[in-house]
């Protein structure tokens, strides 16, 4: 029998530090797909759209405002047809080629390596550069990185250097491929474990740089794909390269879908029944790097190796009248609850994983920002990212539930309907601040969270909930806060414990100031 008003009661104990939760779990993905680089971060330096060296301003200034860690180029599917020397040098002088993943358009190779390492400094974002793999060499791709990252006489650095960029840049992540098991090349998992260590092997640090090497893992829940690739590293044995495994992470790619593995959904002409298939997904990420991360640690039992999820969000079908190859999706309520999930599922598992990227940064599948000419629309899942902001680089405690009787079950499956993080951040002088994020993914019915907060003093701060009126609702040029945070009243302190009081379908955080330890 289901409780009229669910709730969820824990404990927290706030000196007691749990894994840090790495700002890199907030990336971004930005592919030459659709409007994303094009119309989205790039306009050209002639355009009427306010832009610094081509770059829009605007989304400079709304994605600095996140501070995004890092952001993930130049795909995706796209990266294994990509080759970075049509994208470098005189913008008149480089060749064209075919987008055939994404729309069957022209690519004029007019934003490439110089323009994505701008963007990133005016972001102050780490780059994550994704190499060719599928259809690239091991020398084309050992090239880039030494272009990209060395200086002095070599012959990459007189390139670009000749191209007008004396001093090389810092690229902390490199990815080895993308998706080798479907658009990366079609390999099975022991071909493509053979090509990550020869391809990673050459990808060398330069000058000091030090490359954070991704292997592309699996597609969702193949297990024997990261089993393979770790066991491949224990066959290496170190031998093989001067940081031990040829490379440092394996990432896996998982999309809510809704339940439909033909994304047939729509992102906002949808039902509850909808709704509850999408929330059975999207809890289904917590299974899945729960379930990769008992495959590492039987190879790696002490989390040197570390799991990336480089591509995560929701996917719906295209809006009507746009190109069905350029993936734009409008983005609701129900994304932002989604997002919800998905970042507190990172946070408990922040002792394995390091990295996420929500696909993708403007105009594409779970966009935390949409553009048409000179508007810019702020989605709900920007405004998740936000109020979570605090949450990066900061120590989490684990909140240790005693009673949770908020759960749905219906057809479409059972899931929880409540769920939280608490993390928090110290200075030299003792003094700290904590967040704690919620949300109630229960379409109709209030709920309670109760946190006893014990191990230091504290009290509390600012409250944000982010809700609308129907889980449908979202963000246009013509009603840009249909769904935007607010000031919350719900949050108080009873005793020991701090009490919120969340509205049906809602995303809340609230922050607290804490005492010296």
């Amino acid at each position: 029998m289901r409780l009229t008003h669910p709730a969820l009661t824990g404990v927290v104990d706030l000196d007691v530090d749990g894994p840090v939760i790495s700002r890199h779990l907030y990336g971004h993905f930005a592919e030459h797909l659709g409007r994303c680089i094009y119309g989205g971060f790039w306009v050209g330096e002639d355009s009427d759209v306010p832009n610094t060296a081509g770059l829009r301003d605007d989304v400079v200034a709304a994605l600095r405002a996140l501070a995004v860690p890092n952001l993930r180029w130049p795909g995706g599917c796209f990266a294994d047809e990509y080759h970075w020397l049509n994208g470098v040098g005189p913008r008149e002088q480089r060749p064209t080629m075919v987008n055939t993943h994404w729309g069957d358009v022209v690519e004029d190779n007019s934003f490439g390596s110089h323009e994505f390492l701008h963007l990133c400094e005016l972001l102050g974002a780490d780059p994550y550069v994704a190499g060719n793999v599928g259809s690239g060499t091991v020398a084309e791709m050992s090239d880039w990185v030494e272009y990209l990252t060395r200086s002095g006489d070599a012959p990459m650095s007189r390139l670009r250097q000749l191209h007008g960029r004396d001093e090389p840049w810092r690229i902390p992540f490199w990815g080895v491929g993308n998706e080798p098991w479907g658009c990366g090349g079609h390999m099975t998992d022991e071909q493509y474990a053979r090509l990550a260590a020869q391809f990673a092997t050459y990808c060398r640090d330069h000058d000091g740089n030090r490359l954070y090497r991704i292997a592309a893992g699996p597609h969702r829940d193949d297990y024997a794909w990261t089993e393979t690739l770790m066991r491949s590293v224990a066959a290496l044995g170190g031998r093989r390269h001067e940081r031990g495994a040829p490379w440092q992470a394996l990432s896996f790619h998982y999309y809510t879908l809704g339940g439909s593995p033909q994304k047939a959904g729509s992102a906002t002409r949808f039902d509850v029944d909808d709704y509850h298939r999408t929330m059975v997904d999207a809890w289904r990420m917590d299974e899945i790097v729960a379930g990769h991360s008992r495959v590492m640690d039987a190879y790696d039992p002490h989390a040197e190796i570390g799991l990336v999820c480089d591509e995560w969000g929701t996917w719906w079908q295209v809006e009507e009248g746009t190109n069905p190859g350029f993936l734009f999706q409008q983005n609701a309520l129900r994304d932002a609850l989604v997002a919800g999930v998905h970042l507190d599922v990172f946070h408990a598992h922040a002792r394995r994983l390091v990295m996420a990227n929500l696909a993708q940064t403007v105009n594409v599948l779970q966009a935390v920002l949409l553009t048409d000419g000179p508007d810019l629309v702020l989605t709900p899942t920007y405004h998740v990212f936000a109020m979570n902001k605090g949450h990066q680089d900061a120590t989490s405690h684990p909140v240790h539930v005693t009673a949770d009787d908020a759960r749905h079950e219906s057809g479409a499956g059972s899931y929880r309907t409540l769920t939280t993080s608490v993390s928090s951040h110290t200075d030299a002088s003792g003094t700290g601040t904590a967040l704690v994020s919620l949300t109630n993914l229960d379409v109709e019915r209030p709920a309670t969270v109760t946190l006893d907060l014990r191990g230091r003093a504290w009290t509390v701060g600012a409250a944000t909930l982010l809700t609308a009126p129907t889980l449908q609702a979202h963000n246009t040029a013509a009603d840009p806060r249909a769904v935007a945070p607010v000031a919350f009243d719900g949050a108080r302190r009873e005793g020991t414990s701090l009490v919120v009081d969340l509205p049906p379908h809602a995303f809340a955080t609230v922050e607290l100031a804490l005492a010296p330890a």
